[in-house]
């Protein structure tokens, strides 16, 4: 294949994928894209698959990460280049034989966005393929296997449309079959199960987007937020604000804001949970707590998997130099951990919580829901964030933590998204962009665990594991196999090397 012809396909390929994530969400494209694949990589060495994919991978990340470059150009550089490279070792893990590359592909695609939810900084799960699949006939397989199995399934059907159009039928059928199984095994699998009413008001404050917390007023925001709550509708039997709306210097016990807010939970007769931020010399907490009518905080919750360069910054000295001290400007202390379980206790229930970034983490979800979770709340700030791509996924991956848990999800972000989404994943209700809103609905508290939330992501990483194992030990029998060489070419495809 001409290297000006491989060049074009693999940025279609990239590029196809890309606008398949949300906020485009053409969904079908990221099958379209994966379909060329296993011609891209034919007569290719496994240095050449590794340069083919990553460049793959940065016609997918550029344009879907593009929303870095107002933080940071080099920083938008670098992780797209990073994120682009787990691609490029997924390819060069491939085996030589096309026929046997369509097991394969499926499998190296799926572990290597496995991979990029794990490292670097504790993972970066943006722009995956699950979340461009959410809304497409297969994104129902997340309740059988999380994410992990949606990935697998998506990759196969692209795998499927590839060998229809090589006429490999016997490929092309087997992978068609296996994605269909998948999603009748998901119309049948556990999806838990209703245990009473709630009535709830997700509080949106509104106020301008592409904002910073170094750059805002504090007192501001807090007060958009209790102004919005005056339209919640009583009776109502949860409120939850969006993360860290709520900021002093010090703990937020005593407090003038700890007052309004026992004020607020007074004036509508249910338990408030808000997203404070407490500041202290060199750090900050970043928490979601539960206050009473009675003007108690009955629980809390502090957030587990803090943002990279956000939260924390990892090699703080080498960021400020790279960065001309702009690190430390946007990002002066580290959020501490958490280490408790993701739940807190109302009187109304057990609910589950995944502050902001943690939503995109499938364990973190699973962990509300292993630990009594009856609803999934995830409390957000996107207010930062140049565009509405980052606020678009993570509504996405809102409504993949639905369908992976059984569970209602509640969205509160400042300045949206906010989001009310069911457990079948569909978007009940959604605020625009910056408006000042309550989201406010009858929902139901759920229990039960999905298979997802069971077994975690094991079962699809087996499965990878062993159609790897395949394929690979298929390349290397079918040449034993094969006397006649004109045969043995045809087997892989006839393959001409780059020219």
């Amino acid at each position: 294949m001409i290297r000006a012809v491989r060049a074009v396909r693999a940025v279609s390929a990239g590029a196809a994928i890309a606008f398949a994530m949300p906020p485009w969400g053409w969904w079908p494209l990221a099958v379209v894209g994966l379909a060329l694949l296993p011609g891209l990589f034919d007569g290719t060495d496994r240095r050449g698959r590794f340069w083919w994919g990553w460049v793959v991978g940065l016609a997918w990340l550029v344009p879907s990460t593009v929303w870095v470059v107002d933080f940071s150009i080099p920083g938008y550089l670098v992780t797209a280049g990073l994120l682009s490279s787990f691609i490029g070792l997924a390819a060069a893990a491939l085996p030589d034989d096309r026929r046997t590359s369509y097991l394969a592909i499926p499998a190296v695609l799926t572990l290597a966005e496995f991979a990029r939810t794990t490292v670097p900084f504790g993972g970066v799960p943006l722009s995956t393929l699950a979340m461009s699949q959410v809304a497409s006939p297969v994104g129902m397989v997340a309740r059988v296997g999380g994410t992990v199995v949606l990935t697998l399934a998506t990759v196969a059907l692209g795998m499927a449309v590839a060998a229809a159009a090589a006429r490999h039928w016997r490929p092309a059928l087997i992978a068609a079959a296996g994605v269909l199984a998948l999603v009748a095994l998901a119309q049948v699998a556990p999806s838990g199960e209703d245990i009473g009413p709630l009535e709830v008001a997700v509080v949106q404050g509104g106020g301008p987007q592409r904002t910073r917390a170094v750059d805002s007023d504090a007192d501001a925001v807090f007060e958009r937020h209790l102004a919005a709550s005056a339209d919640i509708e009583l009776p109502v039997e949860l409120v939850l604000w969006p993360e860290n709306v709520v900021s002093v210097s010090g703990s937020l016990t005593g407090s003038d804001e700890e007052d309004a807010l026992i004020g607020l939970a007074e004036r509508v007769g249910a338990p408030v949970v808000p997203g404070i931020v407490e500041s202290f010399p060199g750090e900050f907490f970043n928490a979601s707590v539960v206050i009473t009518p009675d003007g108690r905080t009955v629980s809390r919750y502090d957030k587990v998997r803090r943002v990279p360069f956000g939260e924390y910054v990892p090699l703080r000295g080498a960021m400020d130099l790279l960065s001309g001290g702009a690190v430390s400007r946007y990002v002066p202390s580290d959020a501490v951990p958490g280490t408790g379980p993701a739940v807190v206790d109302t009187p109304n229930g057990t609910m589950g919580v995944v502050i902001s970034w943690e939503v995109f983490f499938e364990r973190r979800a699973r962990d509300a829901i292993s630990h009594g979770g009856e609803v999934l709340m995830n409390p957000t700030n996107g207010s930062s964030y140049w565009l509405t791509i980052v606020q678009s996924q993570q509504v996405a991956s809102s409504r993949l933590r639905a369908l992976e848990t059984g569970r209602w999800v509640l969205q509160a972000a400042p300045t949206g998204f906010s989001a009310i989404v069911s457990p079948d994943g569909a978007v009940q209700q959604r605020s625009a962009i910056s408006e000042a809103a309550v989201l406010q609905q009858t929902i139901q508290r759920r229990t039960g665990l999905t298979w997802s939330v069971r077994f975690g992501p094991w079962p699809g990483l087996f499965a990878c594991a062993l159609l790897l194992l395949a394929a690979h030990l298929l390349t290397r029998r079918r040449p034993a196999a094969t006397t006649d060489p004109a045969a043995a070419a045809a087997s892989v495809g006839d393959p001409t090397p780059d020219r």
